[in-house]
């Protein structure tokens, strides 16, 4: 099943043979609620609970291809969610830094990231849109909700030369966007295709569903 998910996301366009091996290594089952076992590697979202979902494995490939991740870099991933965007990412030799704001969420995944045991990844329970200023800067942050406009904490956590992928606009549909900052004062804005997310929200959420 992971094989035919890897052959359609290439059909599709993604051609990251890196980005394609973590793909089809990682049991997408573990991630999910069971009732959507038999669907897992089916190439759409599921709901994870805490009104989040789990990315179609279609987006999670295109924003990592269009990460570009080198090994050993600093990843800042806002939105932990299910912890498998975050496990790609270590895969690919990424130190992962992975915020969650929903304790519930954040707790849930935590046990699941430790199942895995891939050592390169540190997660934090915070909001978002604060970032993690005292581990900046990163070379790559990706942010895996939908924010109304790009956050200036996070351009200003960005080192020089590195880039952010977020997807940006209001609710209903986003443009997926690359924001690439150039000195310590210039951003470069690139846009690419459009995508449907979940809302990037302010704040901290504790353990009620």
């Amino acid at each position: 099943m992971r094989r035919r998910l890897v052959r359609e996301l290439k059909a599709k366009g993604i051609s990251d043979e890196r980005v394609l091996k973590a793909i089809g290594a990682i049991p997408r089952h573990f991630f999910m609620d069971k009732a959507f076992e038999e669907k897992a590697y089916e190439d759409k979202a599921f709901p994870i609970g805490y009104k989040q979902t789990i990315s179609q494995p279609y987006t999670v490939a295109y924003m990592t291809q269009l990460l570009e991740v080198k090994k050993r870099q600093k990843v800042m991933e806002i939105g932990t969610g299910s912890g498998y965007q975050a496990i790609v990412l270590a895969l690919l030799g990424a130190r992962v830094f992975t915020i969650e704001r929903q304790k519930g969420l954040f707790d849930a995944t935590n046990q699941l990231i430790d199942r895995f045991d891939v050592g390169n990844i540190r997660t934090y329970f915070r909001d978002g849109y604060q970032g993690l200023a005292e581990f900046a800067p990163f070379e790559r942050i990706i942010v895996t909700a939908g924010a109304p406009k790009i956050p200036d904490r996070l351009k200003e956590q960005l080192a020089i030369g590195g880039f952010m992928i977020i997807p940006v606009g209001e609710r209903g549909a986003q443009i997926m966007t690359k924001v690439t900052r150039l000195s310590e004062d210039e951003w470069m804005v690139s846009e690419y295709d459009n995508f449907r997310f979940v809302p990037f929200l302010k704040g901290t959420v504790g353990n009620s569903l």
